[in-house]
């Protein structure tokens, strides 16, 4: 019996490895004597190196460069605006595929000046970078911290407490008027949610192609939707015990989230394209966002003006919906600024993508009750296309 159990387990394991072994096998054949054995003297060598991240400081200029190819890249040369320039590079000149170094240029370039790098292979082959405004790379110290965490705060949390402070005028609404303000919430929402989707495919082209942008935007945003609709799923008969105002509660945290990982997206953008100077935030820009951003506190304490009297600490709650919100925009500002990652920019904008459209989705299906035809009124129709043109309008100054 024993030796029946431990032949049938091995037949299991070999029907499980055979096909990965003659994988294997597969896979060197082609490469000891395929197309790429065969051919491969006749065949140019594929470089291509992606320059991800450009540094400045006092006279010299610091490049991250990444093998985004199959073949080995030798950098032999250096130019800078026309002109071949020294350079040291970290243990060695060639980047194996896949593998990252650093170029150290000695350059004395300019404040505000306009810069074209490019990097020439032992092949010939050119890779070009261009930053439209060099300035001095910010190193981590207490004065650019600060910076970054007032940004943050500009941008991120002072617009979504103001936004909370609609909520007397907004809890005064009643009949159709509850309904207005959740369709106006959903509008918000999916307006919002199709911005993080679009600032993450937009991020993707600064990839190098070797990382599957398109990966990682799917990957993040199906985790936030999977995870989110499992809460909601577990949290369903705590809502039929504890009421409405629970169920009010969970969407009011949730919207939070989905805004927080939103701004946490942002806030890498922004800290990254001020480090680098590729945009001026001035003034104008920062009040710009504060004003399209308190649309985000709208969002969340609508969902709570039927419900309020029943929870309890209800205040306290409130803050903290605002700080999940609103916090993460400091956090993104500080890593976007001293070491940004746009592979993080892609993965959280994704992942608040996923996260808005779930709880928009859960609202709906709330309002909805098993009959969707009935959402469907012109009261929640316009409130949709109201919570739409309100995001539609604050961006334009965002933009100006």
């Amino acid at each position: 019996m024993e030796t029946t159990e431990k032949q049938n387990k091995l037949k299991l394991w070999v029907s499980a490895l055979l096909p990965v072994f003659l994988l294997i096998i597969l896979l060197f054949v082609f490469l000891k004597f395929g197309p790429l054995g065969v051919f491969k003297s006749s065949v140019p060598p594929i470089e291509v190196a992606f320059i991800q991240r450009v540094a400045f400081s006092p006279e010299h200029i610091t490049l991250e460069v990444f093998n985004d190819g199959p073949e080995p890249v030798t950098i032999a040369q250096v130019m800078v605006n026309g002109a071949y320039w020294k350079f040291d590079m970290e243990q060695s000149k060639t980047l194996n595929p896949l593998e990252k170094g650093k170029i150290d240029i000695f350059y004395p370039w300019l404040d505000g000046d306009f810069e074209k790098i490019t990097l020439i292979s032992r092949n010939g082959v050119t890779f070009e970078k261009e930053i439209e405004v060099a300035t001095l790379t910010p190193t981590f110290n207490f004065f650019y911290f600060k910076t970054f965490v007032l940004l943050g705060i500009y941008v991120g949390v002072i617009p979504v407490l103001l936004g909370l402070l609609w909520f007397p005028f907004l809890k005064m609404l009643r009949g159709r008027w509850y309904m207005f303000l959740l369709s106006l919430t959903i509008g918000l929402l999916v307006f919002l949610g199709f911005d993080a989707l679009s600032e993450s495919m937009g991020l993707i082209g600064s990839l190098p192609q070797a990382f599957n942008g398109i990966g990682i935007l799917v990957i993040g945003f199906l985790l936030a939707v999977l995870t989110l609709s499992a809460v909601s799923y577990e949290t369903q008969h705590y809502t039929k015990d504890k009421g409405e105002h629970y169920q009010a509660l969970i969407w009011g945290y949730l919207i939070a989230l989905g805004i927080g990982l939103h701004n946490l997206g942002e806030g890498l953008a922004i800290g990254s394209a001020y480090a680098v100077g590729e945009i001026a935030l001035g003034s104008l820009l920062v009040i710009g966002f504060m004003v399209h951003n308190v649309t985000e506190g709208v969002a969340i304490v609508a969902p709570l003006t039927r419900a309020h009297k029943q929870i309890g600490n209800f205040l306290l709650h409130l803050v903290m919906m605002g700080l999940l919100a609103g916090i993460p925009t400091i956090l993104g500002a500080l890593v976007g600024g001293f070491s940004y990652s746009a592979v993080l920019g892609v993965f959280f904008l994704a992942i608040g993508a996923g996260a808005i459209f779930d709880v928009a989705f859960d609202i709906i299906n709330q309002m909805a009750k098993g009959n969707w035809l009935s959402i469907f009124t012109v009261t929640n129709v316009l409130g949709f296309l109201t919570g739409l043109l309100i995001m539609y309008a604050t961006g334009f100054l965002v933009l100006g």
